[in-house]
């Protein structure tokens, strides 16, 4: 290997490393860093999803829960952050690329977590309904667009 060569690999191993380490620090490291990214406030900091907080925060069934205790899975503690990852980034791309949708609604996967997510929570109270029903469907104020409005359908 030439010397050239040699000093590039080693820097991006040491790249790599240092990545690593920043990444394994943004984990675990910061006191209530990671708590802090779980609360509706931290959710609604980029403004991506000002209108859903609002309109969580002024509803009265649900005001005591978090975001992400509805919005993702809860299977376990790897998959949780997995999505919960995935789903920042895809808000901070919308953010900052400027394509913030002007309604904000669940994807098929995003109904599916949702879903299991309220049978999760509700379990002794619907395990004698029929649970393939999205639970929404019926509880219309439950929708971040339609709380605080009565429908009549």
């Amino acid at each position: 290997m030439t010397g050239t060569r040699l000093w590039s690999l080693r820097n991006l191993l040491i790249v790599g490393l240092l990545c690593g380490a920043v990444g394994v620090f943004v984990m675990l490291g910061p006191p209530g860093l990671l708590a802090k990214s779980e609360t509706p406030l931290f959710c609604a900091s980029c403004h991506v999803m000002e209108t859903e907080f609002e309109a969580w925060f002024r509803e009265g069934a649900h005001r005591t829960i978090r975001c992400v205790d509805c919005h993702l899975p809860h299977q376990n503690v790897a998959t949780h952050y997995v999505w919960k990852s995935i789903d920042g980034m895809k808000d901070v791309v919308f953010f900052y690329s400027g394509t913030v949708p002007e309604i904000i609604s669940l994807s098929p996967r995003g109904q599916k977590v949702l879903q299991a997510n309220c049978v999760r929570c509700h379990e002794s109270i619907v395990s004698n309904i029929d649970n393939e029903r999205q639970c929404w469907s019926c509880h219309r104020r439950l929708s971040h667009i339609r709380s605080g409005a009565i429908e009549t359908r």
